[in-house]
């Protein structure tokens, strides 16, 4: 295989560009990288998949059904580059719509958490319901289909 120097430059501003989102994106993880700590003590596992930190047992599955305010609590929660599930099955199904969420931290770095929340205390505003209706949410729910909610939620009105 030939490398031109153009295809040098490519792969040089590709390898900046990672850097620059997982940087972009660093706040947001460490924050990760803070809850995962403990939970290393209660016995969870913790994988690397397509460079995401991926966390899953121990006390996340009690973290995430009782810290997280939905009814039977969260599958899944993302920072930054961490993404945490219950089990790694649960990890396996709802793997798409994290990744989402990573690529949104990406995007919007640090900003991210207090954009999730003011999206969501917009749609509670709106009358809407805070976690559906959270633009990110959406966003999630609409590029990975296997992650939609079951029941009346299965078509999330756009806005």
């Amino acid at each position: 295989m030939i490398v031109t120097p153009t295809g040098v430059h490519r792969h040089k501003r590709a390898t900046l560009t990672v850097f620059v989102k997982y940087l972009w994106a660093f706040p947001v993880t460490a924050l990760g990288l803070l809850v995962i700590l403990p939970t290393l003590a209660t016995g969870a596992r913790i994988r690397v998949h397509k460079g995401v930190i991926e966390v899953y047992g121990g006390c996340i599955g009690f973290m995430l059904r009782r810290l997280i305010p939905l009814p039977g609590g969260a599958s899944g929660l993302t920072l930054g580059h961490v993404v945490l599930g219950r089990t790694l099955e649960t990890l396996d199904r709802i793997r798409g719509h994290e990744l989402v969420h990573v690529r949104q931290v990406e995007k919007w770095g640090l900003l991210f958490l207090p954009a999730y929340l003011l999206s969501s205390v917009w749609a509670r505003l709106r009358g809407r319901h805070y976690y559906y209706d959270n633009r990110f949410e959406r966003e999630a729910f609409a590029l990975d289909e296997k992650s939609r909610p079951v029941g009346d939620r299965n078509s999330i009105p756009s806005t």
